[in-house]
């Protein structure tokens, strides 16, 4: 994926942001977000302090009449914005403990009926077509040691790579994507893939934040297929 240097730096970033995270992780958490009340439990990713870059652009971007796919809901944080507005959501994860999380979390902010919540390795178990996919992919490409990690790594990026391949099967004529991810993982990649498939990319929102003297860049995209 990227040169040697570049990823051995992204190794110890990612060791120390697991280890922070399984430390936080380590019990029940419980967030007010975004007018949301999300209950987070150990092995499932919780919101972080660049979450709303995507959630922001999720509450402005799906409109009345959509049907809305959240791709690796976690908790279910982003199918529960998306509902506040969307006619019906399906919220996928393939951690059982997320699927389990964000059906309840649905259920505890009242929008249970529009979230249809499912275990799926990416579209294992998702059918038809949908106005809007929002996809939170993990950024590392590394081979995940727990169910918690899976959130952060993707081993050599397969299932964003099947993501890609298989997403405009399931968009509407007009369909679009949003995608959340950073240069802690491989930007390149991501771009790489999004232009293979013919898809057109805007960034929707941006924040640079540092670490141990490393700067890390944050984006929210907006994908649309260009044929």
């Amino acid at each position: 994926m990227a040169d040697q240097g570049r990823a051995d730096r992204v190794r110890q970033w990612h060791e120390q942001a697991y280890a922070h995270g399984k430390a936080e992780g380590s019990v029940e958490q419980t967030f007010s977000y975004l007018g949301t009340s999300l209950v987070v439990p150990p092995e499932v990713m919780p919101i972080t302090a660049v979450s709303h870059l995507l959630g922001e652009a999720v509450l402005a971007e799906v409109r009345d009449g959509d049907r809305v796919l959240d791709m690796g809901t976690g908790c279910g944080v982003n199918a529960i914005l998306a509902a506040t507005t969307a006619r019906e959501v399906v919220a996928v994860d393939i951690n059982p403990l997320a699927v389990e999380a964000a059906r309840r979390n649905a259920e505890r902010n009242g929008l249970l009926d529009r979230i249809d919540v499912r275990e799926s390795d990416v579209f294992s178990n998702v059918d038809g077509v949908f106005d809007l996919i929002v996809f939170d992919p993990p950024f590392r490409w590394f081979a995940p040691r727990d169910r918690f990690e899976v959130a952060m790594t993707d081993e050599n990026y397969a299932a964003m790579t099947r993501f890609f391949r298989g997403a405009r099967r399931h968009l509407t004529p007009g369909g679009r994507l949003l995608i959340f991810f950073g240069t802690s993982g491989d930007l390149d990649y991501l771009q790489q893939l999004a232009a293979e498939e013919s898809f057109a990319s805007e960034v929707l929102a941006q924040r640079d934040l540092e670490k141990d003297g490393w700067r890390v860049d944050y984006y929210t995209f907006r994908m649309a297929p260009t044929s």
